[in-house]
């Protein structure tokens, strides 16, 4: 691989490893018999959301406004925004579905569909909402037999809005450690949502709409059998969190950060790069997996793996340092002044977000194009 073009610390793609991924994922879902509408926060570009989207039926999923503006703009009209919508964006979402952007919203509280039937009779809107459930203590969401899941509706409905169905993300999956503990959280999630849907439905709601998803709990479900689609993202990347939890292996993470040796600490054994937690992030998701992998592992110029004890031990703002996680210090000889290498994230999305532009490389390593980015709020 020749990195010369690319300035570090820089974000690159292996399009091979994303086309598999992606293949991976649909071939899971043609299995369960059920249609993705994927989450583009990982990737926030609309020609990799496209070659997730293929096959499916056009809608996906984001979590900020900027991003549904900038897939809308790309010809991708059918958004959910999947983050509890705080009131001050109400009549924001407003002007886009006036504008024809085809926009879903969710909630969790009687509060928040008050907040937004009082919306909707004020801007003449008929919002589309799902209701968002807690599968397992995770986040947000309704219980699914919450007296408030319906209270909720009914607010919507007075309001003159349109609650749609409903909506899960069992977080909760990454805290598993093992295949059975991802195949009973995949259960949970989908188990919660359809009882939820089902009460919406005794209670005269017709609530089509029942989504779930985490790459994790799709990836190890066995049934999803009354779920209407599956929201998943993190899939197409893959990284250091998701190999701890059995979802891939290393080979299969397509993201990865190129940086340059710029210094040594010799007394200490270890090295200088230019890739702190600006371009890496400050996420720390397999702290609590049986192996740490610190602020991620550490490649050659090429991808592969340098020893699974070399970490980014430690990151400032524009400095990364690379250690030995037994402790023994590192063959500085190893690592000349100006060495590139690649860093394999923690947690791909939280990476990824960090950079403007990601460089697209082939299988011989050779740089395809440069992708734009989705930034913002």
């Amino acid at each position: 691989m020749k990195t010369d073009p690319i300035r570090t610390p820089a974000l690159l793609i292996d399009n091979v490893r994303f086309e598999r991924n992606v293949e991976r994922m649909n071939a899971r879902l043609e299995h369960l018999g059920v249609p993705l509408r994927p989450h583009l926060k990982t990737v926030k570009n609309a020609e990799l959301a496209r070659r997730m989207m293929a096959g499916h039926p056009g809608g996906a999923t984001v979590s900020t406004l900027a991003e549904a503006d900038y897939f809308r703009a790309a010809g991708i009209n059918d958004l959910l925004y999947a983050v509890g919508i705080a009131p001050g964006k109400l009549e924001a979402a407003a002007t886009r579905m006036a504008r024809g952007m085809q926009l879903t919203l969710i909630l969790d509280h009687p509060d928040a569909a008050r907040a937004v039937a009082d919306a909707a009779r004020r801007l003449d809107t008929n919002f589309r909402l799902l209701l968002e459930i807690d599968a397992d203590g995770h986040r947000a969401g309704f219980q699914p037999d919450d007296a408030a899941l319906i209270e909720s509706a009914k607010i919507l409905e007075r309001g003159g809005t349109t609650p749609v169905g409903v909506m899960v993300h069992a977080g909760g999956s990454y805290a598993c450690r093992d295949r059975d503990c991802l195949v009973r959280t995949a259960k949970a999630e989908r188990d919660s949502a359809v009882a939820a849907a089902r009460a919406l439905r005794d209670a005269g709601f017709e609530a089509p709409v029942v989504s779930v998803g985490s790459t994790p709990t799709t990836m190890f479900a066995e049934d999803l059998g009354g779920v209407t689609e599956v929201r998943a993202g993190v899939y197409s990347f893959m990284d250091l969190v998701m190999a701890g939890l059995g979802v891939c292996t290393l080979d299969d993470i397509a993201i990865s950060v190129l940086t340059e040796v710029i210094g040594h600490r010799v007394r200490d054994g270890q090295v200088i790069v230019d890739a702190g937690w600006m371009a890496l992030s400050r996420d720390r998701g397999t702290a609590e997996q049986p192996v740490d992998q610190d602020y991620g592992l550490v490649c050659d110029e090429d991808g592969r793996l340098l020893s699974p004890e070399v970490v980014v031990a430690a990151t400032n703002q524009e400095h990364g340092i690379l250690a030995r996680r037994d402790g023994e210090p590192l063959d500085i000889s190893q690592f000349p002044i100006g060495r590139r290498l690649r860093i394999l994230p923690n947690h791909a999305c939280a990476t990824a977000g960090q950079f403007e532009h990601m460089w697209l490389l082939g299988a011989d390593g050779e740089c395809l194009k440069t992708l734009e980015r989705c930034r913002g709020w």
